[in-house]
This record gives C-alpha cells, structure tokens and sequence, in this order.
C-alpha cells in the first residue's frame, strides 16, 4: 500500500472511532445515571424533575422562528421559490406554533 492509500484509511477510520468512543461515554453516561437514580430511590431521596414546558415553548419557538425567518430568507434569494424554500419554512412554521402555544397557554394562567 502506497502513502495515499493508508492515508485514506486513516482517513476512513477517523469519523468511525469517534461514533463508537462517542457511543461508549453516551453508554456509560446512562448507566451511571440509572444507578444513581436507583440508589436515590432505595434511599428515599430520589425527586422526579420538573418540566416546565411553558419556558421550553417559548425558547424554542424564539429559536425555531429565527433559525427559519434566517434560512427562509436565504433560500429563497439563492434559490427562488420552491421546494427547497422549505427546509425554511418547516422551522420557521415550527417556531410560530410553539409561540402561539406559549401565548395560548401564558394567557390561560393569568385568568
């Protein structure tokens, strides 16, 4: 095999390692944090985390909506209108729903 040729190898083997070691600290995470949640249990310390999808829902329709407001605009002047406007508009709809959801929802608590 020539220089090139396990150069590409290398190459080739680079993205892979990094999935499986990736993969291997995801692993390890999970279990660690399963038994640490089943020994909190037996001890009678373990309290469920709270959710506050309210927050969630503004955050990410804040986001969602300027990450698609960005991209529809720049699909749209690089590629006219068509069906690649839509990787633009799917986040940008996305966004709008969570910030109608957000306000629905804040309006309903304050009554």
């Amino acid at each position: 095999m020539d220089k090139s040729g396990a150069v590409q190898v290398i190459i080739a083997l680079i993205p892979i390692v990094g999935i499986v070691m990736g993969s291997i600290v995801v692993f390890f995470y999970l279990l660690w944090d399963h038994k640490r949640k089943t020994l909190l249990i037996e001890a009678g310390l373990y309290s469920r985390p709270t959710f506050d999808l309210l927050s969630f829902s503004l955050l990410a329709g804040i986001l969602l909506l300027s990450v698609g407001s960005a991209l529809t605009v720049v699909f749209a002047v690089a590629l006219g209108l068509g069906i690649g406007l839509l990787g633009g508009i799917i986040p940008l709809a996305l966004g709008i729903g969570l910030l109608v959801y957000y306000a629905m929802k804040h309006s309903d608590r304050k009554l």
